[in-house]
């Protein structure tokens, strides 16, 4: 946590750091399957965010972080996503400025789904994976987060079931970002 915010000196070291570090879990890749690891906290939300010919316009969104900005997450390189980079996701909190650093486990592409998990790194608050899944299905596209979660920090574990709702107004968040995102031909910032 900072009482100010993050400089890109900061963000540079903390990135660093990050990019030499083990995940902090072992059920890398159990965020997209149905039954997710007994001992954490789970999220699963979903929503149709658009008409079948979305899907494509729905990935590039999904690809440049458009759901992360909408739920007021700065991602930090603004790369789009690949396999294997790491990432420090800053959040304000009041104040106050959060880094989570991350790795990308995964990103697939098959015809008609696409996909990334990201999973946490030493310095994250949390310990566990989150992923962020489109479908393409006869009627529509679906936009698909599930985590698995446990806090580390002290302050997460305190925040206890605060913490939680937290988490699941992010992940409403990110999925209407994304569905904004592809009902109006534009990108939306959170503040």
């Amino acid at each position: 946590m900072s009482l100010r915010p993050l400089r890109p000196t900061q963000l540079e070291a903390l990135l660093a750091k990050a990019r030499l570090a083990s995940l902090t879990y072992q059920e890398i890749g159990a965020s997209r399957d149905n039954v997710l690891p007994p001992g954490y906290h789970h999220v699963r939300m979903e929503e149709r965010i658009g008409d079948a010919d979305a899907f494509e316009r729905a990935i590039t969104g999904l690809r440049t972080w458009v759901a992360h900005d909408g739920a007021g997450l700065r991602v930090y390189p603004k790369d789009p996503v690949v396999p294997n980079a790491t990432v420090v996701a800053v959040t304000s909190i009041g104040p106050m400025q959060m880094a989570a650093p991350c790795r990308i486990v995964a990103v697939f592409k098959e015809p008609d789904a696409f996909g990334f998990f990201y999973g946490t790194l030493p310095g994250h608050p949390e310990r566990g994976e989150e992923s962020f899944v489109l479908e393409r299905r006869s009627d529509a596209t679906y936009f698909m987060v599930r985590a698995f979660s446990r806090p580390v920090d002290p302050l997460a574990r305190l925040s206890g079931p605060i913490g939680r709702a937290v988490q699941r107004s992010v992940t409403r968040r990110y999925l209407s970002a994304l569905r904004r995102f592809v009902e109006s031909g534009t990108s939306t910032t959170g503040s």
